[in-house]
């Protein structure tokens, strides 16, 4: 009997604890199964106008990607999403917002010209007939004092007997007036001495070369009648030689006076001369839409030669850094300019950008990115022209909190120019580590109780920069710094123009 019990009260607690089990194991009203997401619709990876309420195949034939609910929320209007075998099929490559120097060089073609500093035309002061020519062609080498022709003149010959008439009669105020005329007749002045001596005056006058050189034009021959004005012969010298070279109207604003240029020629490939910037040529050329620059060039080895082409290469030695990215990012519509922001997780979406200036394969962008950006350089055009379809074309801000740095900063900064007239400040600013940027360049707009007027050109400041709520960053504050009480705080605004001090001095503005 007491067995039977044992064994019943066994079978009793096991049932209990089983159904304990099941019941722990099962699902209850109170835990219920998460249930799976659903998409919204599904989208063509290429067209994301085309959708469909099921899977299937976009027109193109690929698979359709689903779209949920929390994913369209958080997406701006024109982001195009695409799957990472789709961006590796197309070619997409993405480079990242970079602060460098632009290439400022200027590769251009320039051609050689005589110094005409140094450029002398012989022209007879009398009449007369060239008997004997001593230089015979053009391109000939003289040296100065050789002789370059012969003159017989009549009007010379009676100029010579007169100063000698005068001499003879010891007239000292007619042999003055004689001499003079002599020589503003161009007569030889070593030779006016000689008709003293002689008595006899010279039936031909030779007339030497002014300078040593070549023959740059020869105007005349042996037996021409010649009349005072006309050429007859043109010096010039090779040991200095002017070379012009053709600058685009777009890279001329960066030339200025005495910037050192480097000359070749394709004649000789290894040889290679110096020259500075002698004169800009204020006028634009209608026709080429260049600028010709005007370069001095030492020619020692007279290798340089009048008409010759050569090539002129032309540096910015010190490039300010600048928010640049690679040339091919821009799609230049001639409307707007934009590139094709990488938002990462395969998202992508076409943005309204600024462009500046361009040097070699970079590009300013002024406005419309920041710099921990990333552009796509490659399937760009691609990208954009299914995200501009319902783009706003503004760049997605970080919120508040997942900013990577204070929403304001103050900097050391060199005012560069001033635009009272756009509210605008062009500043040279010291790094700012807070939000990753590097000592550059860059323009600001002012906040509206930014007084500018007591600001100047080449003034040291420190400057608040703050990050408005469209993602601008502009000056919100000017401090001055004062020869006294440089570590005071400083005025919310600006205080009044002075004196400023050691411009590495730090200022305390912990009270703003």
């Amino acid at each position: 009997m007491n067995k039977i019990v044992v064994t019943g009260l066994t079978l009793i607690v096991g049932a209990v604890i089983g159904a304990g089990v099941v019941a722990w194991l099962l699902p209850t009203a109170s835990s219920p199964v998460p249930a799976e997401k659903k998409p919204l619709y599904w989208v063509a990876p290429m067209d994301p106008s085309y959708r469909r309420d099921k899977p299937g195949k976009s027109p193109m034939g690929m698979d359709l990607i689903p779209v949920y609910e929390e994913q369209s929320a958080k997406e701006s209007p024109g982001t195009v999403r695409i799957v990472p075998d789709v961006e590796n099929n197309i070619g997409v490559r993405i480079a990242k917002v970079e602060f460098a120097g632009l290439d400022q060089r200027i590769d251009t073609v320039g051609y050689v010209q005589f110094n005409e500093d140094e450029l002398r035309h012989v022209h007879p002061r009398v009449e007369g007939w060239v008997e004997t020519l001593h230089v015979k062609a053009e391109g000939a080498s003289v040296r100065k004092g050789e002789p370059v022709y012969s003159l017989y003149s009549p009007v010379l010959v009676n100029a010579q007997r007169e100063f000698i008439l005068a001499h003879e009669q010891g007239r000292p105020d007619l042999l003055a007036a004689a001499r003079q005329r002599l020589v503003a007749l161009a007569f030889p002045i070593d030779k006016i001495d000689s008709l003293i001596k002689t008595g006899q005056p010279l039936r031909t006058v030779t007339i030497a070369a002014p300078l040593s050189g070549v023959v740059e034009n020869l105007g005349v021959r042996e037996g021409v009648f010649i009349k005072p004005g006309q050429t007859v012969v043109s010096l010039g010298s090779l040991d200095k030689v002017w070379v012009i070279a053709e600058i685009f109207e777009a890279s001329a604003q960066h030339l200025s006076l005495h910037d050192e240029a480097i000359i070749s020629s394709d004649a000789m490939p290894d040889v290679r001369w110096s020259g500075r910037i002698d004169y800009i040529y204020p006028v634009l050329d209608n026709k080429t839409r260049t600028v010709r620059v005007r370069i001095v060039v030492d020619n020692d080895g007279k290798q340089l030669k009048p008409n010759m082409f050569v090539r002129v290469y032309l540096n910015d030695d010190q490039p300010t850094p600048r928010m640049v990215v690679p040339r091919e990012a821009v799609i230049r519509t001639g409307a707007q300019d934009r590139v094709v922001v990488a938002l990462g997780d395969g998202r992508f979406k076409s943005v309204a950008v600024k462009v500046g200036q361009v040097g070699g394969n970079k590009i300013e962008i002024l406005d419309g990115l920041m710099p921990d950006d990333e552009v796509v350089i490659s399937a760009q055009f691609l990208l954009d022209s299914e995200s501009s379809k319902t783009s706003d074309f503004i760049r997605m801000q970080h919120s508040q909190d997942q900013a990577t740095g204070p929403l304001a900063v103050w900097v050391k900064a060199t005012i560069t120019s001033l635009m009272p007239e756009h509210k605008m400040v062009s500043l040279q600013h010291d790094e700012v580590p807070d939000w990753g940027w590097p000592s550059m360049t860059m323009d600001f707009s002012t906040a509206d109780d930014v007084d500018l007027t007591s600001l100047r050109e080449g003034m040291v400041i420190h400057v608040e920069l703050k990050k408005a709520d469209d993602g601008k960053v502009v000056v919100n504050a000017v401090h001055i710094p004062e020869q006294k009480n440089i570590d005071g705080p400083p005025s919310k605004r600006e205080s009044p123009e002075s004196e400023y001090a050691d411009p590495d001095t730090e200022v305390d503005h912990s009270h703003h």
